[in-house]
């Protein structure tokens, strides 16, 4: 986790428009004749003010010159296809799901994961404690067991598991990828989880390790999609929480000579991701990418947003067009006066990563109490819904809407396309769903405006509020 900080000063240079956009965005627009003409009633869903993610008066297409703040749709360039939208089940945060009665966890787990609610669908785990857990702790500490002899998910049957398979019953499509936060001690210099380092001779049975951990997860009914070497490859976090470095050249011969092999031999299909880590080490991510022997058994990489650039992932794209991107980790501060209206600043963030090519966006904890707990810490990270550790009472922070105005219009297998026009204080992303409905999201963290949307020869005038997000659908 980083410091918060940084990601506040990484909000304050997005918003004031600091961060470039995708190259990909800056493309010749193709001639109003040649775009495909929109058709139906507009639909509107906002949120700003009052309103969270509520339905407005619909629109129609008018034809018509457009003039003023204008942005331009083309539908028919097409960008990366989407995976989804989701957040994270931490140790923490499936204990405090796990503290609600279960008709209210029910409820709230149907509006959270069911496709015909909120529909989250990509969700990370944790491979043994991270910093948002009860307590530190792997699958096999103690003394040193290259064969796994000791190993057991013991700890993840209380409430982490049960927890995962709920959320599948809601939607059986979810998508889980898993992280680990640090090795067992006893495979690190130092022989603790809290900081430190990984060492060679423990690669074998750190793959044989993971394999476990995929084999156990599946036997419990919980088949894991992907995996990423290490949780933020880069730091060591001072020792502060469980953490581990991992040098450039350990990650590659890791994944090249032992996980993806074991992996392989043991037929397991689940995917690998490498770095989890910022933006500024996208570099780091083309040089491994280089290697041929990692390429075999990797095609993808996961971002955090905490230091660099968005921008900077197109970079690696124009590298490995064919490299799959995900941003998976960022969440709100419980601290800040602004938890619960903040969904512009993350509306604005999630869509500067989609425009530079990610296909996924996944947030920090799903759910911790009103003081950001349990965690190691202490932290100040907040969940994307508080429960109140007393009362139960259930609150959604800005984030949570944010990803509402994403995850309940953009279907899997979506594909961004084109949208253009520079408007102070507003980003916007364009989706066409796999049966042709087409999304515009809208961030404005500025003052109310008013904008006009292009498609071919038709348009239409939106009225933003400020500090808002709107969602426009249309065919």
């Amino acid at each position: 986790m980083p410091n918060e900080k940084t990601r506040r000063d990484f909000l304050k240079l997005s918003a004031c428009g600091v961060v470039a956009a995708s190259t990909a965005e800056l493309a010749t627009a193709l001639p109003a004749s040649a775009m495909p003409e929109p058709s139906g009633e507009i639909a509107l869903f906002v949120t700003g003010g009052k309103l969270r993610y509520q339905a407005q008066p619909s629109l129609s297409w008018k034809a018509g010159s457009a003039s003023g703040s204008v942005i331009e749709l083309n539908p028919d360039k097409k960008f990366q296809e989407m995976l989804g939208f989701g957040a994270a089940f931490t140790d923490a945060a499936c204990y405090t799901f796990n503290r609600l009665e279960p008709s209210a966890r029910e409820a709230l787990f149907r509006e959270l994961f069911h496709p015909a609610e909120m529909g989250l669908n990509v969700c990370r785990t944790c491979i043994g404690a991270s910093d948002y857990s009860t307590e530190v702790f792997s699958y096999d500490e103690g003394e040193p067991d290259p064969e796994m002899k000791r190993f057991s998910i013991a700890h993840d049957e209380a409430y982490v598991l049960p927890m995962l398979r709920e959320a599948r019953k809601q939607n059986p499509d979810l998508f889980l990828f898993s992280s680990p936060w640090s090795p067992p001690g006893w495979m690190k210099a130092g022989g603790s989880m809290l900081g430190g380092s990984m060492r060679q001779h423990s690669f074998a049975p750190y793959a044989l390790y993971f394999v476990k951990f995929l084999q156990s997860y599946d036997a419990q009914g919980v088949a894991i999609q992907a995996v990423s070497v290490q949780n933020e490859v880069d730091t060591d976090q001072d020792g502060r929480m469980p953490a581990c470095l991992w040098g450039q050249e350990y990650e590659m011969g890791f994944v090249k000579n032992h996980l993806g092999p074991a992996l392989q031999k043991n037929g397991l299909s689940t995917k690998i991701w490498i770095l989890d880590h910022n933006y500024n080490l996208w570099g780091r991510a083309v040089a491994e990418l280089d290697d041929p022997a990692v390429r075999k058994y990797c095609n993808a990489v996961a971002f955090h947003g905490y230091v660099g650039t968005p921008d900077q992932m197109s970079k690696l794209h124009e590298a490995y067009p064919d490299a799959q991107l995900s941003w998976t980790e960022g969440g709100p501060d419980y601290t800040d006066p602004n938890y619960a209206t903040e969904w512009a600043s993350w509306g604005q963030t999630f869509t500067q990563a989609i425009n530079n090519w990610c296909r996924s966006i996944t947030g920090w904890n799903l759910a911790l109490d009103e003081k950001g707990l349990p965690n190691i810490g202490p932290f100040p990270c907040g969940g994307l819904v508080t429960i109140h550790s007393q009362t139960r009472e259930v609150t959604k922070s800005g984030q949570y809407w944010a990803f509402a105005h994403f995850s309940r219009n953009v279907r899997r297998g979506a594909k961004r396309f084109e949208s253009r026009g520079s408007v102070p204080g507003l980003e916007h992303v364009g989706f066409e769903n796999p049966d042709g409905r087409r999304v515009l999201v809208l961030s404005n963290v500025g003052d109310a405006k008013t904008v006009t949307l292009k498609q071919a020869t038709k348009v239409v005038e939106l009225s933003i509020p400020a500090n808002s997000m709107t969602t426009v659908l249309w065919n």
